[in-house]
């Protein structure tokens, strides 16, 4: 993010109605909200080849199950003054190598959160949750 670029006070890690504010140079101010930005993280995980799904924890199931269906379900988003960081939970498909995987995850997600919102992402972290061994041929 830069200086222009502000997140409103409450705590970024919780998505529910928060927003993250950019203001324009037309002299307004852009919000989106971070729901947003972490379903666009989760739609270019999902593009990778080698990712099975997303997983999150049980306190985000529980929500998707009771009728919120989210994207981004294992996408975690951390603010900070100049810029932000995403949390991605992932099983890989069995047969793909974790290391690659886990790369084009990060660049994707980086473009992808760059491009369409204009923020700067300073790193993505992937943790692999497991391996999907249903893939297996």
């Amino acid at each position: 993010m830069s200086d222009k670029e502000k997140k409103n006070n409450s705590a970024a890690n919780e998505a529910k109605t928060e927003l993250t504010s950019i203001e324009s140079e037309g002299g307004g101010v852009i919000q989106i909200a971070n729901d947003v930005i972490s379903d666009i993280a989760a739609l270019a995980v999902m593009e990778v080849d080698g990712v099975a799904r997303l997983t999150g924890n049980i306190t985000r199931e529980l929500i998707t199950k009771l009728g919120r269906k989210s994207l981004s379900k294992g996408i975690r988003l951390n603010f900070t003054e100049n810029e932000l960081t995403v949390d991605v939970s992932l099983e890989v498909r069995f047969g793909y190598n974790i290391v690659e995987v886990s790369k084009n995850v990060q660049e994707r997600v980086k473009s992808n959160v760059s491009t369409m919102t204009g923020l700067s992402v300073g790193a993505v972290n992937v943790r692999i949750s497991g391996i999907d061994m249903e893939s297996r041929d």
